[in-house]
């Protein structure tokens, strides 16, 4: 494998470079002194703030974006061996990394690399985490999979030996990493179309468990099944947390305002107890500032710093997200795209106030729509309404016969008035003639669903 010398920059290029991890980690080496070029299809915040900063961006995919003056030829998991430029990059026979083992080897930079991992919660951990220690003053290194409105991106580049990412388990990605701590935050069925069942996705995350040096921590949920198996053989210390007892730190006393947020007493072996109210909505953001707690902890930070980081954090971008107001219409915007997410947010989303509870779903990919078919349905009939739009295909194409008008039929089968538009258009129509002040409306889904609710308020 090519490895890099932090101390001898040299001339990357990005196949990808606007994806929200590839622009991150371009930025991060731009302030090292790397010179920067990428390809990406379009362009978008991301792309251009890397041009301000110095890269030399394409928009479209050439064999003549490269040329013998590029060192080392970074890639995502979505380039295939027909793409243009990995098919040059082969001509030229220039040296490549994945961008799990870019990420990887810049976690070798600094002395205390974290890495979040976990099915669910990404994205939200980080940024708690991220919140908790810029309140401490202890300017960490951040790569965020969502934009953290609090540094105005996805990234920050500090000059301490703290550095946070997330691990993504998609391909083994995180596999390929080195932190000294690592939390573990749930672990169930996803992305099957890389595992074959959740078993495999179990061995994998257990793999990156004993990536963890002997002087290293393991921060893991005690609610995860056969969690003997995670924790097996491990060098590492191990943290648990959860909501019973027996774990490590738990939490009690569980109170929502009349906005949702919650409020809970943790209780910690060894420590004092402490109150903790939090910015955001939802059972599992209790689950995830645990996390963040106990990081906190093992890095010795004032406590009242964290516990204010954590009513302060208000959520990453797309997170259960706040957009406005229409006609005494609330409109709110989630990533979840898996049945477990699903609930999460619909449960949180009990606890705010509202008339009738409206859930616009975007299904993410082919495969994921038809493993969790039936799932799905059950989860989006927690809400009142349920409108469905066609399946965002990602790096997939239709060739498992599944629709949203398939996942109509299996949540009207279930009692529960749901309707399916191929067109946003009508989406929105719909929405504009039939709800009414006090309704919430919830835009869900990976894709581009958030523009239906953008469209609505005249974003």
């Amino acid at each position: 494998m090519f490895e890099i010398n932090f101390k001898k920059p040299i001339h990357i290029y990005f196949i990808g470079i606007g994806g929200i991890s590839m622009s991150g980690l371009a930025e991060i080496l731009l302030k090292e002194g790397f010179k920067i070029s990428g390809s990406d299809s379009t362009a978008s915040p991301l792309t251009q703030k890397l041009a301000s900063l110095g890269a030399n961006i394409y928009y479209g995919q050439s064999v003549c974006h490269m040329d013998e003056s590029v060192d080392l030829v970074v890639y995502t998991a979505a380039i295939h061996e027909d793409n243009p430029e990995w098919l040059g990059m082969k001509a030229l026979n220039l040296p490549s990394l994945s961008r799990a083992e870019l990420l990887g080897q810049m976690m070798k930079n600094y002395d205390m690399p974290i890495a979040v991992s976990g099915t669910h919660g990404k994205t939200t951990t980080t940024s708690m985490i991220s919140q908790v220690l810029l309140a401490s003053h202890t300017d960490p290194t951040l790569s965020i999979g969502g934009i953290l409105p609090s540094i105005g991106g996805n990234i920050r580049i500090g000059s301490s030996p703290y550095f946070v990412t997330e691990a993504c388990e998609y391909t083994n990605s995180f596999l390929k990493f080195f932190p000294k701590i690592g939390i573990i935050l749930n672990i169930e069925e996803d992305h099957m179309d890389f595992f074959h069942n959740i078993q495999e996705i179990r061995t994998s995350f257990h793999e990156f468990a004993s990536l963890l040096p002997s002087e290293g921590t393991l921060i893991i949920n005690q609610e995860i099944e056969e969690l003997d198996f995670i924790t097996k053989d491990l060098s590492c210390s191990v943290i648990t947390y959860g909501f019973t007892p027996d774990c490590d730190y738990y939490a009690c006393d569980i109170a929502y305002d009349e906005l949702g947020l919650g409020s809970y007493r943790l209780v910690r072996k060894g420590k004092d107890d402490v109150l903790v109210s939090l910015g955001v909505c939802g059972r599992h953001n209790i689950s995830n500032s645990m996390a963040a707690f106990i990081l906190s902890d093992l890095l010795s930070l004032p406590e009242e710093n964290t516990c204010t980081a954590l009513q302060e954090f208000k959520g990453s971008k797309r997170r259960f997200e706040y957009k406005g107001k229409i006609g005494g219409i609330t409109i709110i915007d989630d990533y979840a795209h898996h049945p477990t997410e699903i609930a999460a947010t619909l449960e949180a989303a009990k606890n705010y106030p509202h008339h009738t509870l409206w859930c616009i779903f975007q299904p993410h990919t082919y495969t994921r729509t038809k493993a969790f078919l039936l799932d799905f349905a059950k989860t989006l009939s927690q809400a009142d309404k349920i409108i469905l739009a066609d399946i965002y295909a990602a790096r997939e194409t239709d060739t498992l016969g599944i629709s949203s008008a398939l996942l109509r039929d299996e949540i009207i089968k279930l009692g529960k008035e749901c309707y399916y538009f191929p067109t946003f258009d009508e989406i929105e129509n719909f929405l504009l003639e039939n709800s009414i002040n006090g309704d919430l409306l919830i835009t869900m889904g990976a894709g581009d669903i958030v523009k239906v609710g953008e469209n609505l308020l005249g974003l």
